[in-house]
């Protein structure tokens, strides 16, 4: 790996009891060390000797009153997946956190990292304002955003973003809108019709205009393939191609192990139907 000189952190919420794989995201974050990771929860969680992993501990009634106070109106949230809507703006939410890096991002806990430096290099940084780790839209799951005034106010130039924030529904602001399917598809970004303009609507539209450069690249691993391998934090499939996270979005609703404990190994696969070690 190159020399590392940029650096980043990356802002995950999560408000109500932690799930079974919370235990592997941070077994994950661990290995990372060049990556800081911010975890604001109402949970208490104890880390020992974690370098990389600050947890602060606030209700989600403490952030919808200082997303009120720091964006100037009623924040609309009340139940916690609605703050998905408000991930854009996580650099005007809590500008103290992401101060002196030179990227920001938020995620999700529901993945299993890889090494994220092997993909996100200095270089990748130096020549994008955006970095998407799919190709077709923004991920909720991992995305990143350099530290800047007009990049952290980005959400600000949908014309729809008041109405996201002061409105309890949920509008998968942070990705598309719900129409996934149309950017999977390919559909160019001017003829997918919406209800609000997302963030992938409106990065893809000012990437167009050359208003900012955004990338977009899949490097992820989804769905249930299985010949997944995590050793010592790095994450390969089918022991040939290395991915930058596994997003447990589909394994979680069909498989929750038996036991739970924070003494996760380190080497062990995920098939389509569980995690195991050999």
């Amino acid at each position: 790996m190159k020399d590392i000189n940029k650096s980043m952190v990356i802002i995950v919420c999560y408000f109500g009891k932690l799930p079974w794989y919370f235990e592997y995201f941070l077994k994950s974050c661990k290995f990372n060390l060049s990556v800081q990771f911010l975890i604001i929860t109402d949970n208490d969680i104890i880390l020992k000797q974690v370098s990389n992993i600050i947890t602060i501990k606030k209700s989600l009634e403490e952030v919808r009153q200082l997303i009120s106070l720091q964006l100037g109106y009623e924040a609309a949230l009340y139940q916690p997946y609605k703050f998905c809507d408000f991930r854009p703006a996580l650099a005007c939410i809590f500008p103290e956190y992401v101060k002196g890096y030179d990227f920001w991002g938020y995620g999700d806990i529901d993945v299993i990292y890889g090494s994220i430096r092997t993909f996100i290099t200095d270089e990748l940084m130096s020549n994008y304002d955006v970095i998407s780790v799919r190709h077709d839209f923004l991920p909720g799951a991992f995305s990143l955003f350099k530290n800047n005034i007009n990049i952290n106010e980005l959400f600000k130039r949908s014309k729809d973003y008041i109405k996201v924030f002061t409105d309890p529904k949920h509008y998968c602001f942070d990705e598309t809108n719900f129409t996934y399917k149309e950017f999977a598809e390919g559909i160019p970004v001017e003829k997918i019709e919406s209800e609000i303009e997302s963030m992938t609507h409106l990065i893809k539209r000012l990437h167009e205009e050359k208003v900012i450069n955004a990338y977009f690249d899949f490097l992820v691993i989804e769905g249930l393939p299985g010949k997944i391998k995590w050793d010592h934090g790095v994450l390969t499939y089918k022991n040939m191609f290395e991915a930058i996270l596994y997003h447990l979005i589909k394994l979680k609703t069909i498989y929750t192990p038996q036991t739970v404990t924070n003494k996760i190994p380190a080497t062990f696969y995920i098939s389509p139907t569980r995690i195991y070690t050999k």
